[in-house]
């Protein structure tokens, strides 16, 4: 590994204490293209401002005086940059970020920063400019040699999907994260269509369009982020690609092979008729495109040329696709084979050839695919035929989802026809072996034959050579071992054969490809599985998977999982793109961060009277109480009127509203706002050091929230002025998240008082970063009554949360907004006792077949509450997802239809004593569906209440079918409000005629309305009857859950950054 640093000094001037230079001067100078940039010493915020050179860029500036930092903060914020652009306190040692993270890191005079702590930070090939007494010192962090790129699908133009990166490793660590949070639908074409790795990129095609429905249109684009910390680098829309109604499952396997990234290039289809484009890898500029390669299906890139497989076969798919045909391939039509050379767009040669997909591969001398029933060897220099083989095995046909596997290793061409698998690999076949062979690369002389189990699932077979063995096993079915076979990859001879050595619940493998680095196969039957072939070891992690079609990527240290579709595993599962790093969780410096001191008094500490219980009147807390019933104990007027709007700009929470004042929190720019509820003039504001995603609580007198900064603060109501606040984190060390720094360990916005205690939790996942940490805290002093970790270890019968792992159900591993129902504290489905003890965890029955599900669906009244398993937060309205008033939510293909039919289940609810009332998909529509309809319903909570009818157990009481998505929804005495979009489509009716003349336009008018661009409609319905009371529009739409209502007034947080109050007789 190479770890001595580059160093060298350049002069702009010096200025006493101050070396000059512009923030723009000092970019251009450290040669940094985008990414995170940290100012060390940022002082007001000046040159802070400055080095924020443009939408590719965040910058953090850290400072010791927190006047300092104020007055930075003050002079972002003037300028409309705060959030992306921000500054924070720092304790003036160690740098509060996680390792190779930075690209840029700007030194001022007096910081005294060790070399080694500037480079643990530094992204490889990251900048260091440090102030000296001649200039500026610029340092350059070296890219280790353990450290390999990933520039094709698979992996490079051989087809060998192994990465040379002994970096990559069964996960222990979030490096970044990045929206959405979902692919679109399970049941139809991937959102994810290619990603590839090159010079600390990542590039990658995906549609992400709103989740609300998958007939709305498509947003195709081609997206490069920085590969240490996900900076949205840039992103440029697509044409038309292939369509996205594409039915089950996942989409055509050679719609990867569209993207490859080399150095500063990018290579790919800019829609799927297109040519192939070249585009400047740090500005997605078109630099060249090669109109030769129209109907380019594949491209690959070997020492400066383009090898590029035309056809348009994708072309004509996607059009049967549209009319209800599953398109299929035998053996293509000849077509232009190109070589050429990428700088220029000069052809060095065109021949006509029938290459199967997925086979084309080049190696240093030659060119080598399948045609017909033969393998095929081109000169790489010429395009003239070297040789043919003899009649190789392959299937008759293979489906859009599948093909053959060819791999080229240094003398030998490896080959599997895939005859059985290519069918059968999306069923639960056990011991049905293909065949595969080896060949000659120099002359295509047969060398070996051997069997090939059946791998991967509904996609291509997996053959992979580490170190001259060419490893394959059989992981498409949960009915199969799983055993694992090498070969050496010239005699064929078995040189290592081993099954799993790990006891646990198998599925089919996800729906894509294998991968592998030097040290591990990557598969993924359950979830990602890191196989150690030298050890015969297999690390099991169930909590994450890659995208349907692609998989996932392992390179620059890291593993990368792109977004997926899922239900498995929901409340432990990880989602968005991921990624993922091993090594310890708790490195150097984290550990001796720990010691700083974690309380901090502010200037109004000790000032806080006793605290008294807040008006019944109120709305003190997320969704109004504790248990989050999201039930105001006031009376509102059924048509009230606007009384006042107030603009506080940008991302909004909810409210929440108590003596007088409303609070509320702008999530993006970190900043809690108190306004009079009376008349909506600003009162006060205070800003913390990362996003605050939900409203505060307010209690005795105190304003108490938690911030993405791992910090809970207390606030004096009355002025906003700090009382104290307190490090839930264990160390102050920052990561990437959705684009902006968050702690590793956040807390959320809103926090839980319970009986006199303060409890928050701080973390992201039991299973990385040393899990979460659940405090109780004095709320006057901030002091720590008792604390808990709960990680993926159950130490109550030595075991780990994956051994209750049972048919895609495992505990709660992932943190949400904590609830209580004044006898069990809840986190998501999760029940804990009022001191933090977690109940015992316990497997679901399950009757040990992977194919039939077969978990109960039973509820125990005993521990119902309201829960989303996705968590409160989650505003995606993603199709697999919803809440519940109940104690339970299943996982899988058939499991995350099941709850909602036998408790009541909705997008979002609301409760009162004995009834839950609720927004969400009709009875019918619990189940695996493509179109969706909705109602508004009112159902008893009590389980007896409830009675069978078809299958759905829940009793309602009344059901009114709505114009409306309900994004807010809140019960005052007996009467419903409910505010959102207008619901424009039929969609049962839309999806039977998607093409026809009106309907494209009508399905994207929807999609504007559900983003907020078409004003909305408010509901007042009487929760006895379902009667519709009142109906208007409004101007305004609220953000998810933006209700909350006190003396006699409503309050609605809108998607335009508007507060607004609704008052009336």
């Amino acid at each position: 590994m190479k770890t001595a640093t580059m160093v060298f000094t350049v002069a702009l001037a010096v200025a006493s204490s101050t070396v000059a230079g512009t923030g723009r001067e000092l970019i251009d100078l450290s040669g940094v293209r985008g990414g995170l940039v940290v100012h060390v010493g940022c002082g007001d915020g000046a040159r802070t401002e400055q080095l924020a050179a443009g939408p590719a860029y965040r910058v953090h500036g850290l400072d010791r005086d927190p006047e300092r930092v104020a007055a930075a903060r003050q002079r972002l914020k003037a300028a409309n940059l705060y959030g992306p652009v921000a500054a924070d306190l720092w304790e003036g040692r160690h740098l509060p970020y996680i390792e190779n993270l930075v690209n840029l890191l700007v030194v001022e005079p007096g910081s005294d920063l060790s070399e080694a702590e500037m480079m643990r930070v530094l992204v490889p090939c990251g900048v260091a400019l440090v102030a000296g007494a001649n200039g500026w010192e610029k340092r350059v962090k070296p890219r280790p040699d353990a450290m390999d790129e990933w520039t094709h699908y698979l992996h490079n133009p051989t087809n060998n999907a192994v990465a040379q990166d002994t970096l990559v490793g069964p996960p222990h660590r979030f490096q970044w994260n990045a929206g959405p949070r979902y692919a679109r639908h399970h049941d139809h074409l991937s959102s994810v269509s290619a990603a590839v790795s090159a010079n600390g990129r990542v590039f990658y095609i995906l549609d992400d369009a709103p989740a609300i429905s998958i007939l709305t249109p498509p947003r195709w684009k081609l997206i490069a982020r920085d590969a240490f910390n996900g900076t949205l680098l840039w992103e440029r829309p697509l044409g038309e690609w292939f369509h996205h109604l594409h039915p089950l499952k996942s989409g055509p396997a050679e719609l990867p092979r569209r993207l490859v990234a080399v150095g500063d290039r990018c290579y790919a289809t800019l829609a799927i008729d297109a040519p192939v484009s070249a585009l400047d890898a740090v500005t997605g500029e078109v630099v060249r495109t090669y109109p030769q390669t129209e109907g380019a299906e594949e491209i690959l890139v070997a020492d400066g040329v383009l090898f590029v497989r035309t056809g348009g076969v994708l072309v004509q798919d996607s059009a049967a696709v549209r009319r209800g045909n599953r398109p299929s391939s035998t053996d293509p039509p000849p077509a232009d084979l190109l070589a050429i050379e990428a700088e220029t767009g000069n052809v060095l040669w065109n021949k006509q050839h029938a290459v199967v997909k997925l086979t084309l591969a080049v190696d240093d001398a030659r060119v080598v695919f399948l045609s017909g029933d033969r393998l095929v060897a081109l000169d790489r220099a010429t395009g003239e035929v070297l040789w043919r083989s003899e009649p190789v095995t392959r299937a008759d046909e293979y489906p859009d989802r599948s093909g053959p596997v060819l791999v080229l290793y240094e003398d030998v061409v490896l080959f599997a026809g895939s005859e059985f698998a290519a069918k059968g690999n999306r069923s639960w076949a056990v011991a049905k072996d293909d065949k595969m062979a080896a060949y000659a690369a120099v002359d295509g002389r047969k060398l070996w034959e051997a069997p090939h189990p059946i791998s991967g699932y509904a996609s291509a077979e997996d053959l992979l050579v580490i170190d001259g063995v060419a490893w394959s096993g059989e992981t498409t079915s949960g009915h199969a071992v799983g055993t694992f076979t090498g070969r050496d990859v010239r005699t064929g001879e078995i040189v290592g054969r081993f099954d799993p050595n790990v006891d646990t619940y198998w599925f089919h493998h996800r729906c894509y490809r294998g991968k592998a680095t030097t040290n591990y196969l990557i598969m993924s039957r359950t979830g990602i599985e890191y196989i150690d072939p030298r050890k015969e070891h297999w690390d099991i992690n169930h909590w994450v998977r890659g995208a349907c079609l692609y998989g996932v990527l392992p390179a620059n240290g890291l593993t990368y999982a792109p977004q997926h579709p899922c239900a498995c595993f929901p409340e432990a599962k990880l989602d968005g793109f991921a990624a993922l790093a091993s090594g310890p969780p708790l490195p150097e410096p984290r550990a001796a961060m720990a010691a700083l001191p974690r309380l901090h008094p502010g200037p109004a500490y000790g000032t806080l009277e006793a605290a008294t219980a807040a008006a019944a009147a109120d709305w003190p807390t997320y969704r109004g109480d504790n248990a989050r019933s999201g039930h105001a104990r006031t009376t509102i007027a059924a048509d009230p009127a606007q009384a006042w709007t107030t603009v506080i700009g940008g991302r909004l929470s909810s409210p929440v509203v108590a003596d007088g004042r409303l609070y509320v929190a702008a999530v993006d720019a970190h900043t809690v706002h108190a306004l009079d509820a009376t008349e909506g003039s600003p009162l006060w504001q205070y800003t913390a050091g990362a996003r605050v995603d939900s409203p505060p609580t307010v209690h005795g007198g105190s304003v108490l929230f938690g911030s993405a900064d791992g910090y809970v603060y207390c606030l004096r109501a009355e002025d906003g002025a700090l009382v104290w606040r307190f490090r839930a984190a264990p160390s102050d060390q920052r990561m990437m998240w959705y684009d902006q720094l968050e702690s590793v360990w956040p807390v959320h916005g809103s926090v839980l008082v319970q009986d006199g205690a303060l409890v928050v939790v701080a973390g992201r996942s039991m299973f990385l970063d040393g899990g979460l940490r659940m405090y109780r805290l004095d709320p006057r002093s901030g002091e720590v009554l008792d604390q808990r970790v709960y990680d993926e270890r159950d130490s109550a019968d030595d075991a780990t949360l994956q051994d209750y792992a049972r048919q895609m159900n495992m505990p709660v591993a992932l943190t949400d907004i904590l609830s209580s129902d004044g006898r069990y504290l809840y986190m998501r489905s999760q029940a804990f006792r009022l001191d933090g003890e977690r109940l015992p965890l316990r497997a679901l029955p399950y009757a040990g077949n992977p194919e039939r599900y077969s978990i109960p669906n039973d509820q125990d009244a005993e521990l119902a509450h309201l829960f989303s398993p996705t968590g409160f937060l989650d505003d995606s309205w993603w199709h697999r997802t919803y809440w519940i008033y109940g104690s339970r939510f299943l996982g899988g293909w058939a499991g995350y239809s099941q709850a909602g039919r036998v408790t009541p289940g909705g997008k979002i609810l609301c409760f009162d004593d004995t009834k839950v009332y609720g927004f969400g998909r009709k009875p019918e529509f619990y189940r695996w569906t493509t179109p969706l309809k909705h109602h508004l319903w009112s159902a008893f909570k009590s389980p007896e209440a409830q009675r069978s009818a078809g299958g759905f157990r829940v009793a309602h009481n009344w059901t009114k079918d709505t114009a409306l998505f309900a994004r807010a929804l809140l019960l005052a005495d007996g009467t419903l409000f409910a505010a959102g979009p207008e619901d424009l489509v039929d969609e049962p009716r839309i999806g039977r005629r998607i093409d026809a003349e009106g309907v494209p336009e009508l399905l994207a008018e929807q999609e504007a309305a559900f983003l907020g661009k078409r004003g909305g409609l408010f509901w007042t319905v009487d929760a006895r009857t379902g009667e519709l009371l009142a109906s208007r529009k409004i101007d305004r739409v609220p953000v998810f859950d933006g209700f909350a209502a006190a003396r006699n007034r409503l309050y609605m947080a809108a998607t335009d950054g508007a507060v607004v109050c609704f008052a009336g007789e």
